[in-house]
């Protein structure tokens, strides 16, 4: 296979690792050298290396091992190379073979060796066409007249049919003499008789093929050649085009075959189309070796070669091409132009490249052409260098492609105004849209939100029947998904006739998009019932949800699905999965799959990263990125949000500052406002209250809501009032609005029993209309959520559920826990203080959880508010008496407690 395809290396490279080596596997290493020899002195010397050391190892070969070898010698210019293989079929009896003695006076006579050639020709008892066309041509070449005349002569006695070579070289040997004219009426003679013969015969397959009737066609090229007549170059150009329009190569190869007998690969306009054939059938290395051995080139010739490479995705080859097409002096046309204009936009210089192009373009005066322009247009467009590309617009009058480039241009440079500008001025002047101008100008409309622009479009679409096409119907979709329209996104979806797999994962990822995860998952089940494979982006759509749903098992199956589907290995996939569980709790199995990726990218070092920060494993964390940089991976901004969430959560606050600077200093990466988050994070977290304070003062940002809030949390926990009050001012500014604000300012009071200004807040609370979020506790259980609040009393097994905790705290009280009665926020009794902990909707669902999951199987809580100090310490407990892992993940972190301790190191 990599010989056939001129991919000698790798022919090399399993031929030397086969443990077994028969007579095929030698003649087929031998044919790859021959194939690659032209002109290359290493490849030669290494085939005759490799025949030696055959002829070591094996006695006994055949024509197959002699037809490289016999090429070889061709290519290697040495004519005692020649006469030694000869002396070898001698030896081993296929002196007097067909295709060894034809090949070996072929030799003979392109070395001028003609009377050697001569006695090989004389002795071999069949001579067809092609042979009697090589002995007549060596003699004309060297001027032997005479010699030819008896050729000639030979030939007429011999009964053999000329072929149009044939006669072509009786033409030159004809002259005023008297056996000059016998060959000049012999050839004449045939000529006539061949030609009215030929002509109307290729007239009837030139019709059979306009109108598509291919079975007659080849019927009558087989007649043709069943009544030995001689089909001309017209004929097989014919049915070339008939194994293109079929598809077929066998057939396209068959006739190569022929072509190569009758001595015709020779003429151009036959080259040129085996070259268009192979080219069309996907057979590029085939193309290329027709084209390397053509001995006349014309620009047919380099383009169909360009444009095949082109075809293939082997661009870097087809500019290479058009690279020597220049060297060689001539001059390319806009074919050449607009298939290379293609190959290197899609390559990293394309930029540079297309702008040579562009160059040689003038210089030929190719701009004028309109399919040239529109190429440049779409080439500039591509590298989002719209300037260029409206300099070039504007100067011409151009067609629809040209008008969708630019529009396409636009949209890809996130500048869909001109997109509907230019799509209204190309209305205005009466220009018609396809498919590719509406899917362009939905898109547009969807990256700006213009919903109503794009239902505008959407019913264009309708009224010139372009809605049903998959593409326009996929891009109405994409932009109601945009849009946050779920209803619409849903009718449309459901208009598609048959969706594809890209329709379908637009319909999924909008869902999540639009917090509707659990909806994803049904549309899901929709799409594998219709027989629809999801693919690579599908499966990461599905590991986010199965993150933003904390859905563990969802997520697990979705794995399962990968695994099945064999994409693991995509590094998209795997940077999903790897984020999926550990947003789920399951930090292990994130730290497991990560291992195991043979692609890690920036995106998987990161996700990595942060997920051991938000699960307490800070130290772990700073290690696996001295890891990540002794691999030479450049970290970016995400990495360092996730290094400084890890010292955050580790209280290492002078390593938080060691990497604020060292982002800075040594990449090059401005600090955000993320990165400062963190740090303020970190010293509020150390207790640091008043330089978090001044770090947000400092900064030259404005600092967030979420800054001050983080802030906030920390002088509530330190007891800090006066910082505390500063903070909810500033806090209240920002957002007055936030129930999140009043909260902590009240409870911050109350925890310093200062229970009037608690009041305070609370009645500044109330007179702003602000109501507390209420918080709540989930767990999954057999693929279903159930919820919990403080004190509820909602779920079916409510008797049961509150049975557990009462057990649960007798049995954590014998082993020394002791309520912390401090987070009850109320100035009541300290009996009712106890029992309003006892209800907390993370215990009460723990307590689901030891009712409803096997023994000794963790149990993974989600709460969406942070977790108070008394249910933190009585988690511990719990985990130690119940030999359970909990993974509890609240509003800023994951906790995972076993045998009595939290993975935060009750730093928290």
């Amino acid at each position: 296979m990599y010989s056939k395809c001129g991919s000698l290396n790798y022919a090399r490279r399993v031929f030397d690792k086969m443990p077994e080596r028969d007579l095929v596997s030698w003649n087929s290493i031998l044919a790859a050298y021959a194939q690659s020899s032209e002109g290359v002195v290493e490849n030669i010397i290494e085939g005759f290396l490799l025949f030696r050391i055959l002829r070591q190892q094996i006695v006994f070969t055949s024509r197959m091992t002699l037809a490289p070898l016999l090429k070889l010698c061709l290519h290697s210019g040495y004519v005692w190379a020649s006469e030694s293989v000869h002396g070898y079929a001698c030896k081993i009896g296929l002196d007097n073979d067909e295709f060894v003695a034809g090949a070996l006076v072929n030799i003979y006579l392109k070395f001028c060796k003609v009377k050697e050639g001569k006695v090989l020709f004389e002795e071999m008892p069949y001579r067809d066409v092609v042979l009697w066309n090589l002995m007549l041509k060596a003699y004309l070449e060297m001027s032997f007249k005479e010699e030819a005349l008896g050729l000639s002569s030979a030939f007429h006695r011999s009964g053999l049919h000329p072929n149009e070579i044939t006669l072509r070289l009786l033409g030159r040997i004809s002259g005023d003499d008297s056996e000059g004219g016998q060959v000049k009426s012999f050839a004449n003679g045939n000529v006539a008789s061949a030609a009215s013969g030929i002509i109307s015969k290729n007239k009837r397959l030139t019709d059979y093929l306009r109108v598509g009737r291919y079975s007659a066609l080849l019927q009558g090229f087989a007649d043709m050649v069943e009544s030995n007549l001689e089909c001309d170059q017209v004929t097989f150009i014919l049915v070339l085009s008939t194994a293109v329009r079929l598809d077929s190569l066998a057939l396209g190869q068959q006739v190569h075959c022929m072509v190569l007998k009758l001595g015709l690969d020779l003429m151009l306009t036959v080259a040129n189309s085996l070259i268009n054939m192979y080219c069309k059938l996907r057979k590029i290395g085939l193309a290329r070796t027709v084209f390397h051995n053509m001995t006349e080139r014309d620009l047919i010739s380099w383009n169909s070669v360009i444009d095949g490479y082109v075809q293939s995705g082997l661009n870097v080859e087809a500019v290479c091409l058009f690279m020597e097409l220049l060297r060689c002096g001539l001059a390319p046309d806009q074919y050449t132009m607009t298939s290379v204009l293609k190959a290197a936009s899609s390559l990293p210089e394309g930029l540079s490249l297309n702008k040579q192009v562009h160059v040689h373009a003038i210089k030929f005066n190719n701009v004028s052409d309109s399919y040239v322009s529109t190429a440049l247009i779409d080439a500039y467009s591509r590298n989002r260098c719209m300037e260029e590309a409206e300099v070039l617009f504007e100067r011409n009058n151009f067609d629809l492609v040209a008008w969708n480039a630019m529009m396409s241009g636009y949209t890809q440079s996130n500048d869909g105004h001109k997109t509907l500008k230019l799509f209204a001025l190309m209305h205005k002047q009466g220009e018609r849209s396809d498919d590719f101008t509406l899917a362009t100008v939905l898109k547009a409309c969807g990256h700006l939100f213009a919903i109503n622009q794009g239902k505008q479009v959407h019913a264009y679409a309708i009224k010139s029947g372009y809605d049903l096409d998959l593409w326009v119907s996929s891009g109405i979709l994409d932009l109601y998904v945009k849009c946050g329209d779920m209803s619409a996104a849903q009718f449309a979806f459901d208009s598609i006739p048959v969706p594809d797999d890209v329709a379908w994962t637009t319909m999924i990822s909008g869902c999540i998009e639009n917090g509707e995860e659990e909806r994803a998952f049904h549309v899901y089940s929709q799409m594998r019932l219709k027989g629809v494979l999801p693919d690579e982006f599908t499966i990461a759509t599905l590991a986010k949800a199965s993150s933003c749903l904390t859905a563990l098992e969802q997520g697990r199956q979705i794995h399962a699905n990968a695994l099945k589907l064999n994409c693991t290995g995509d590094s998209f996939v795997g940077t999903s999965l790897v984020d999926m569980y550990a947003k789920c709790g399951s930090i292990d199995d994130a730290y497991s799959l990560f291992k195991r990726m043979e692609m890690r990218n920036i995106a998987a070092w990161n996700a990595m990263l942060v997920g051991l920060a938000q699960h307490g494993e800070g130290k772990e964390a700073l290690q696996l990125f001295k890891q990540m940089k002794s691999l030479g991976i450049k970290p970016d901004k995400v990495t360092f949000i996730g290094v400084l969430s890890a010292c955050s959560h580790s209280g290492l606050v002078s390593e938080a500052y060691k990497h604020i600077r060292s982002m800075h200093r040594d990449y090059g990466i401005k600090p955000e406002i993320e990165h400062y988050s963190c740090l303020a994070d970190a010293l509020g977290r150390a207790g640091l209250v008043q330089e978090a304070e001044n770090l947000i003062g400092s900064m030259s940002m404005e600092a967030s809501a979420s800054m001050y809030r983080t802030l906030l949390a920390a002088c509530r926990a330190q007891g800090d009032t006066e910082t505390g009050k500063r903070v909810a001012t500033k806090l209240l500014e920002l957002e007055p609005l936030d129930s999140s604000a009043y909260v902590l300012l009240s409870n911050m009071y109350a925890a310093a029993s200062k229970w009037d200004e608690m009041k305070l807040a609370r009645t500044m609370m109330k007179g702003q209309k602000v109501k507390k979020d209420p918080g709540f506790s989930w767990i999954e259980v057999k693929n279903k959520i159930h919820l919990f609040v403080v004190d509820d009393r909602s779920n079916p097994q409510t008797e049961l559920i509150y049975m557990k905790v009462k057990e649960m705290i007798r049995d954590i009280k014998q082993e020394g826990y002791v309520p912390e009665t401090d987070f009850t926020l109320v100035d009541v009794e300290e009996e009712e203080k106890e029992r309003a902990l006892y209800y907390h909707s993370e215990k009460l669902a723990v307590a689901f959880g030891l009712m409803s999951t096997p023994p000794s199987t963790p149990i993974r809580v989600i709460k969406n508010l942070r977790v108070c100090g008394d249910c933190h310490n009585a988690m511990k407990y719990i985990a130690k008496v119940y030999g359970r892992e909990i993974v509890l993940r609240d509003a800023n972190r994951f906790h995972r407690f076993k045998d009595g301790k939290c993975s935060c190191g009750d730093y928290w």
